[in-house]
């Protein structure tokens, strides 16, 4: 970050510990004058990450954006706060709640549990993820929707073929699961293999793409 926008950041807080009219702030001020600091983080771009809620038919997903696109994408039995601690540690400690700043990340996601959505156009953050994942997930990604793959085929396309069990940690430890489809790789032979969502989801977003009938 750079230190004019670092002193601006921290130009708006000391804003918003001032007291009211030279009083103690009201709860009611503090949350007004924290809401115009919101407002204005995002409005002037001070932040690195943005963050937001988003409602999937698994339940309440935490998403999360930088300037290079989405990071991190969690499922609802993921600690929110380990989550943030994570990102602030490898990535920038300026998170803010945004929800306006997720509104596409939203909207791609429901496209795509509606069924009317088949490729995201969202860019991706790979921060995250090890050198070797990311040969992974670059890969990953190619799957087409409705297809799969196998971490065999996974791994031999990345100059491994011996290691399937080492791009199976890779696809398990995804920082941006759905949108890098990592529940297209199964085991030789079809099945399900493992998924860091469970396999419950797993199985759900195949019989969705149409790679595995329904009651499978």
């Amino acid at each position: 970050m750079s230190s004019s926008k670092q002193t601006h950041i921290d130009a708006l807080e000391r804003e918003l510990r001032h007291r009211v009219n030279g009083q103690p702030a009201s709860e009611q001020a503090a949350s007004a004058a924290a809401a115009r600091l919101r407002t204005r983080i995002v409005s002037e771009g001070l932040m690195d990450v943005s963050y937001a809620p988003v409602d999937s038919p698994f339940g309440t997903l935490l998403a999360a954006s930088t300037e290079k696109g989405l990071v991190r994408l969690a499922f609802p039995e993921e600690s929110v706060d380990s989550v943030l601690e994570t990102l602030a540690r490898r990535v920038s400690p300026r998170i803010i709640e945004a929800p306006a700043s997720l509104d596409r990340v939203r909207r791609e996601l429901d496209e795509y549990f509606a069924g009317s959505r088949r490729e995201f156009e969202l860019a991706q953050d790979w921060r995250l993820m090890s050198a070797f994942a990311h040969k992974i997930l670059r890969v990953t990604y190619e799957i087409p929707y409705g297809g799969v793959s196998s971490y065999q085929e996974v791994a031999a396309e990345v100059g491994s073929p011996r290691g399937s069990r080492a791009a199976g940690n890779a696809l398990g430890s995804n920082p941006i699961p759905i949108v890098v489809p990592c529940h297209r790789v199964l085991r030789t032979g079809g099945s399900l293999g493992g998924y860091g969502g469970g396999l419950d989801r797993k199985q759900y977003l195949l019989e969705l793409e149409g790679a595995l009938q329904r009651g499978r």
